[in-house]
């Protein structure tokens, strides 16, 4: 009788434990194949000068038509399966083995400037939702791709009660029509390539000459962000300390990695020392409430609870990775704040990175400014901020950021929209042209950035 009650026993717990061998066998087909990607080790041209060699993420050198072409040459020759979204024509296709299985029209994206403007990049798809809930926006979006951070391909949104949205405009998403978007859904496998492509950036040929500027830090540059013709510079490639400058950098990392409807929770470890103490322990802030501060205050509260959302290594990592993806090859981090002196970077490296943000992501340079227009994110969490920005006032300004570091090592760059002569010297007339400055090594930055100012309204 024990005998038969033991035996019994060993057969149940066998039964389980094939059970449980069976149900975690099953659980580990699924996390596999979920996790199944199309690993290429994609063989791609060389970076035009200032590049560097392929990674995925945002990509600026894929703003070059050509060399997007080249790229995209690249892919179909390996015979890839990707996706190809270029925000220019307005059209994405599929592509099977290196063949177009699928070409439609992408109806709506970021608007430029914007908070979800999509930058050049070759992304992957990261993850399928069949209905992706926007929790600020309130609305579902069906058949949704997550390729990058907040980026997702996906159908036409609609509200709960079933309305679609009406806006031409999506919230940096690649909207396509809902049909289109399930047919895409059910081809595409989680990491898929996404090249994504945009050539709003084009150069041209405005050029002047003139002397320098009366200022002594030890390095400097101004230069115009449309045609790259240097107006000014002292020893642009000398690598120095750029304390909050890096601020720039962590904010662009911030939006491409984290999604701005993301709350951070701010603990006691995040209180570090900073200029203006905001943040309390146990409170929620999001990712846009914490952008104020940090662009405006320089809060180096604000970095540390940013970077260590995504963990504080990983993120200073991913700074260093975007660093290098848009050609600051003389540019390093080792944290999210640029409190200490190993943040280190050249002007011509800051120029790259202004010129990025202009062209990108122009609404972290608005930021650092008082334009507090309306958006879908309301006034945000702290209506008191200061701002440490030298030129707040100036209709001009477009934005930009200051650092102190002490000992003749404060820094600050700053990004205008100014007349300049239409042909040099022969003419009066002018047009409106974006430019930046950026000072390194100064012992006094606001004297020295407003003299340069200066200097450049009555040269050009």
């Amino acid at each position: 009788m024990i005998r038969r009650f033991l035996n019994r026993e060993v057969h149940v717990y066998i039964a389980l434990l094939f059970i449980l061998v069976v149900a975690a066998m099953g659980a580990a087909a699924v996390f596999l194949a979920k996790d199944i990607v199309y690993n290429y080790q994609l063989n791609l041209p060389a970076a035009p000068a200032g590049g560097t060699s392929f990674q995925y993420g945002s990509w600026p050198a894929l703003d070059n038509v050509d060399f997007y072409n080249q790229v995209r040459g690249s892919l179909i020759a390996q015979k890839a399966t990707f996706i190809e979204a270029n925000l220019s024509t307005m059209r994405l296709q599929y592509y099977k083995n290196g063949n177009v299985v699928d070409d439609v029209a992408i109806l709506a994206k970021g608007r430029p400037g914007s908070w979800w403007e999509t930058p050049a990049g070759l992304y992957k798809v990261v993850e399928k939702v069949p209905s992706d809930f926007s929790n600020f926006a309130h609305v579902y979006s069906p058949w949704a791709l997550a390729f990058q951070g907040n980026f997702l391909i996906h159908g036409w949104p609609y509200y709960p009660d079933g309305t679609p949205v009406g806006s031409t405009y999506s919230g940096g998403c690649i909207r396509l029509s809902t049909p289109d978007a399930k047919t895409l859904y059910d081809m595409v496998s989680v990491g898929t390539p996404v090249l994504v492509s945009s050539d709003d950036f084009t150069a041209d040929d405005f050029h002047e000459t003139t002397q320098g500027p009366p200022i002594a830090p030890t390095s400097y540059l101004a230069a115009d962000l449309k045609s790259n013709f240097v107006l000014a510079a002292k020893d642009p490639d000398e690598q120095l300390p750029i304390a909050s400058l890096t601020k720039l950098m962590t904010a662009l990392v911030a939006v491409e990695y984290i999604n701005i409807e993301n709350t951070i929770t701010i603990t006691p470890d995040m209180l570090v020392k900073t200029s203006i103490p905001r943040l309390k322990a146990g409170e929620q802030l999001s990712l846009y409430d914490l952008l104020q501060p940090l662009l405006k205050e320089s809060s180096n509260e604000a970095a540390v609870a940013i970077s260590d959302f995504l963990g504080p290594q990983y993120f200073v990592s991913l700074m260093n990775q975007t660093a290098q993806s848009i050609g600051m090859s003389n540019t390093h981090f080792v944290d999210a704040t640029g409190s200490g002196w190993g943040d280190v970077s050249t002007a011509h490296d800051l120029f790259i990175l202004a010129q990025y943000l202009y062209y990108n992501r122009s609404f972290i340079l608005k930021m650092t400014t008082n334009n507090n227009d309306p958006n879908a994110y309301g006034p945000g969490a702290f209506t008191d901020l200061q701002n440490f920005n030298v030129f707040t006032g100036d209709p001009d300004f477009v934005g930009g950021k200051v650092g102190v570091n002490g000992a003749a090592s404060d820094t600050i760059l700053s990004v205008f929209n100014g007349g300049f002569a239409s042909d040099g010297a022969t003419t009066t007339a002018t047009t409106s042209r974006p430019f930046m400055f950026v000072i390194l090594g100064s012992d006094n930055y606001r004297q020295d950035a407003e003299s340069f100012l200066a200097w450049i309204r009555a040269a050009y």
